[in-house]
């Protein structure tokens, strides 16, 4: 289920937040655990069972930690976390690896190397994450471990963020699982927050989404190095505006039922070098690595050769948890050799310069990056970099995608909004709107502003769900990880 579908928005969550005001405060988190656990379980069916699995190994391990069994608890996580994850994430990829290696060199075994398909559970990559994060902070003195496993399991299950983030850490929250208040203002913003969500969605992310199919689709001797410049661009903003918009959702629907989940995302196409690009981008993400995965490696201590090392490993990681396959591993490490050059020195000049060029510089190395990332196979992303800098082989007598047949005035449209909303206008917007209303403390004129402004948010959820009933098209990036 996803929260940009009609049974979601018209069915599973009026109903879940209809009984959610209707019971006791004390009753809340058991509901709440229950309906996330149906939720899972309405699309993914008896897989609800790993995350139930995963969840009880971390609330054992951290039991083990509290109680003095510090490395018992300790290995019980990450080893019962990280089997789990390698299993339904990796086993195929693995095997697939092996299995063309041993083609590669006409081994015997080859022929007989079978493996059936291992469905991915949804979110498995998040709340693996999440629950190694519960025992290590735990293991390392930070937090108490939560001896009531239905709070705990509220934690680890908890719908609004756990299909695509943000990555929520436990001792962000627990505070809220313990005691927590709902008021009708903070209903509010989350309402407010999950429609802009919705709209970046349904109106931008989607209609990118088509386009950059249609061009990641075609063989590449059918359309010319301008379409294929189109192509990536709208992919640079399909994915962020459906992943930024599904965290939007998410912090939004977090707010409606009286949590308060950190940012996402900060405006990361606006950023000046690639270093600057990964602390804007999936922030949840970026911080998790640098704190559990970076700085236990010995971070930047040790000198430049050990600073390098760990870099390149946690990118090598970070390309893994997006995507068991090799152009993921690439793409990871694309982006780890960039920060390396940067910090040899690139870094300091980048700080320098017009600060237009260094914006450039980010986003060509981003976008080249972004082909490996939506490219089924390594020859694929090749083959369409190769056509992005016009080294590609001619094309065909008949070119079927030449841009003028993929651009229309919604497309154009779409386009020019998506840059634009990529920068931080809402944001200043939003500064404007809060010193207007801080000068408005009452009377007809902040009444009138306040319902205009409400009414616009209606008319985009309006607009959202029209376009989701004329248009099945509904894809998600980040539902595979």
């Amino acid at each position: 289920m996803l929260f940009s579908s009609a049974i979601f928005l018209f069915l599973y969550l009026p109903l879940f937040l209809f009984v959610y005001y209707l019971l006791p405060k004390n009753w809340h988190n058991a509901f709440l655990f229950a309906a996330s656990l149906l939720f899972y379980a309405w699309g993914e069916g008896p897989v609800v069972l790993v995350l139930l699995g995963s969840a009880l190994i971390n609330y054992v391990a951290g039991q083990l930690i509290e109680r003095g069994r510090r490395r018992a608890g300790l290995w019980l996580s990450l080893v019962g976390s990280l089997s789990l994850l390698f299993y339904y994430k990796y086993a195929n990829f693995l095997f697939d690896s092996v299995r063309g290696f041993a083609e590669a060199f006409a081994l015997p075994a080859s022929d007989n190397l079978t493996l059936s398909q291992i469905a991915l559970p949804i979110g498995i990559s998040f709340y693996t994450f999440q629950g190694i994060s519960y025992t290590l902070d735990i293991y390392w003195g930070r937090i108490k471990a939560n001896r009531s496993f239905l709070d705990y399991g509220t934690y680890v299950a908890m719908f609004p963020h756990q299909i695509a983030g943000p990555i929520v850490r436990y001792a962000d929250i627990a505070p809220e699982l313990a005691d927590r208040t709902t008021t009708f203002e903070k209903f509010g913003l989350g309402a407010e927050r999950f429609i802009i969500g919705l709209a970046k969605k349904i109106l931008l992310a989607n209609t990118f989404a088509e386009l950059a199919d249609t061009v990641f689709n075609a063989p590449p001797d059918s359309y010319p190095m301008a379409t294929a410049w189109l192509g990536i661009v709208a992919y640079t903003l399909q994915i962020y505006f459906d992943f930024s918009g599904y965290s939007d959702m998410a912090i939004g629907l977090g707010k409606m039922v009286g949590f308060d989940f950190k940012e996402n995302f900060n405006y990361p196409y606006i950023a000046r070098s690639i270093q600057d690009f990964w602390r804007r981008w999936h922030i949840s993400l970026s911080s998790w690595f640098r704190d559990y995965v970076y700085i236990p490696l010995g971070g930047n201590r040790g000198g430049n050769v050990r600073t390098y090392r760990n870099l390149l490993i946690v990118f090598l990681v970070t390309g893994l948890w997006h995507g068991a396959s090799w152009s993921f591993i690439v793409w990871g490490l694309y982006h780890g050799i960039f920060l390396l050059i940067e910090r040899a020195g690139l870094g300091k000049w980048l700080e320098r310069i017009w600060a237009p060029v260094a914006h450039v510089y980010t986003l060509l190395v981003v976008m080249a990056g972004w082909v490996f990332f939506r490219a089924e196979t390594l020859t694929e992303g090749l083959a369409y970099l190769r056509k992005l800098i016009g080294l590609a082989p001619p094309l065909g007598e008949n070119v079927a995608f030449p841009p003028v047949i993929l651009l229309n005035t919604e497309v154009v449209a779409a386009l020019l909004l998506g840059v634009v909303l990529s920068m931080p206008v809402y944001h200043w917007f939003q500064r404007g709107w809060d010193r207007v209303q801080s000068r408005l403390t009452s009377g007809f004129l902040k009444t009138t502003l306040d319902s205009l402004y409400a009414i616009g948010l209606f008319g985009l959820f309006i607009m959202a769900v029209m376009y989701l009933a004329a248009d099945t098209y509904n894809p998600f990036i980040y539902f595979r990880f």
